[in-house]
């Protein structure tokens, strides 16, 4: 089970009197997350998560309460933070940061068709321009710069193939570094994959864990969505799928020409961030009873991305 951090229930609900929500009813941790600590928790006026942060800078978590904040105003469906009868929104519990939010309505789509990854296109559209005219500043912890420092450390690990393919990108990588392409910007999800998208019914009813959230160009998060809601098992992607989710994403937004040229290249990008994180946690969490998903699948995905077909749509 993913949770670091362990409670018991007597300083559980020392911790929740101050929001008035009620007796604690029950709760229980989470196990599908691989970075923070989540608990499901019942009170009498509600269901709520509660996340204790175990990664990241601690100063950084004002942003996230804004963000969800100014996407909460908008509309969409998020768990914004909760506040106490103080006002306070971000807390500590147990040594740990800790944000208590509403519980959204649905389950994850494991088998994603074409309606979904339309919902999926929409919503990720509505989320960029939200944000897009007043953008709350906050570069990713895993953006280029770390992705060139960690895939050079780590390519001497690697067999010749796939180091051959991790090379080849960090090629690229370090260009896009370099040259700062006037892409589109907003605030970004990150990590828009489909245990992060809840659905209720045909319905897509939330987005949650906006835990590597940060400022950035609006195509490289649409890359990290169709890499994941997109791809077959061996790593190619779906064509209906795809565009039925680039379909209803410009709908919202039309892409720039400089988007539909950088494309190829975003996606491969985006799969290089998720290879390479899932490389770290396998070696760090080696032996230990944590979620750990599989590096080898970001590795098939960038071998595929290699010659992209499906484009960018400019006329709906």
């Amino acid at each position: 089970m993913s949770v670091f951090t362990p409670l018991e229930r007597s300083t559980l609900e020392a911790f929740l009197a101050p929001y008035g929500l009620g007796r604690l009813h029950d709760f229980q941790g989470i196990s599908e997350g691989s970075e923070n600590s989540n608990f499901f928790v019942s009170l009498e006026q509600g269901e709520f998560v509660l996340t204790l942060v175990e990664r990241g800078p601690v100063q950084d978590l004002p942003y996230f309460v804004e963000l969800l904040d100014l996407l909460h105003e908008a509309d969409l469906p998020v768990p914004y933070a909760l506040r106490t009868r103080d006002g306070e929104a971000l807390r500590q519990l147990e040594g740990k940061p800790a944000l208590l939010q509403p519980r959204l309505p649905g389950r994850h789509e494991r088998q994603p068709n074409t309606h979904h990854c339309s919902e999926v296109g929409t919503l990720l559209a509505r989320l960029h321009l939200a944000s897009r005219e007043h953008v709350i500043e906050r570069p990713s912890d895993r953006g280029l710069s770390w992705m060139l420092h960690q895939g050079e450390a780590l390519s001497s690990h690697l067999a010749p193939a796939p180091r051959e393919l991790l090379d080849s990108a960090l090629e690229e990588i370090a260009r896009l570094l370099a040259e700062q392409p006037e892409l589109p910007r907003a605030n970004l999800h990150a990590d828009l994959f489909r245990d992060n998208v809840l659905f209720d019914g045909p319905h897509l009813a939330g987005v949650i864990d906006f835990y590597n959230a940060c400022s950035g160009w609006m195509l490289y998060d649409l890359a990290i969505t169709v890499n994941d809601w997109c791809s077959h098992a061996d790593g190619t992607l779906d064509g209906p799928r795809a565009r039925a989710l680039l379909g209803a994403y410009a709908s919202r937004r039309p892409f720039t020409a400089l988007e539909a040229e950088l494309w190829p290249e975003m996606l491969r990008v985006a799969c290089v961030r998720f290879w390479l994180s899932r490389l770290i946690a396998a070696e760090a969490f080696a032996g230990q009873d944590v979620l750990i998903h599989d590096p080898g699948e970001f590795e098939r995905r960038l071998a595929h991305r290699q010659k992209v077909e499906i484009h960018l749509p400019f006329a709906l």
